[in-house]
């Protein structure tokens, strides 16, 4: 199955994509990760997407585009994929038609991870990090540490990020409202949306996932 991901921050998208990409078999695709991998193995298109990042400018979407479709002709995808962060607008998401048009192929599903924005704020502000280890993630409501400030695994002092800020995320819906959203109502109009609720244990996200995608199979 070909698929685009699509919700606000928050709404477990990183999670869905990797939990969702495992069971179909098909390979999770996201924006961050092309660009780390290019920018690692110093490709000219990690070049210069680099040359923004380092001016603090957006990399353009026609080095995005060039990115996502050289990891698309990748062999393990020739069966599939799941795109996660791309498209990220309305533009991106023309050219991902014009691109696969002239492969032959087409979009399975377009997957719209819905949360209340409330609950994504909640969910993002309320994160704290290991300095020691960034990978032992705690939360004030969700996943209290036994002792506040404390990492339970390692000891080390939690931390809120900056870009986890109640200020900054509000920011961050505002441009995906803004930039995003309206790719929505785009793939609507081509019949492909499915609303996903993003709310609940991950495994019911999950399952409600696969149970839309399997209608939509049947359907088709």
């Amino acid at each position: 199955m070909r698929i685009v991901l699509v919700g606000p921050p928050g709404a477990g998208k990183g999670t869905q994509a990797t939990r969702l990409a495992e069971t179909l078999r098909v390979p999770h695709i996201s924006t961050g990760d092309l660009f780390r991998a290019n920018i690692s193995r110093q490709t000219d298109l990690g070049k210069l997407a680099k040359s923004y990042m380092d001016k603090g400018e957006l990399v353009p979407d026609t080095v995005t585009i060039a990115m996502a479709k050289d990891r698309m002709e990748q062999p393990d995808a020739e069966r599939g994929f799941l795109l996660d962060g791309f498209p990220r607008n309305v533009s991106q998401a023309e050219a991902l038609d014009e691109l696969l048009t002239t492969e032959g192929i087409k979009l399975d599903a377009v997957l719209d991870l819905e949360a209340p924005e409330e609950e994504v704020v909640k969910r993002i502000a309320g994160r704290r990090i290991c300095r020691k280890d960034s990978a032992h993630v705690f939360h004030v409501t969700y996943k209290k540490p036994q002792q506040e400030g404390v990492c339970d695994v390692c000891g080390g002092e939690l931390y809120q990020r900056d870009d986890d800020s109640e200020e900054t995320v509000r920011t961050r819906l505002e441009v995906y409202h803004t930039q995003t959203e309206p790719i929505i109502d785009y793939y609507k109009a081509q019949g492909l949306v499915v609303t996903i609720d993003s709310m609940g244990p991950v495994e019911q996200v999950t399952d409600r996932a696969l149970a839309a995608l399997k209608r939509e199979g049947d359907d088709a």
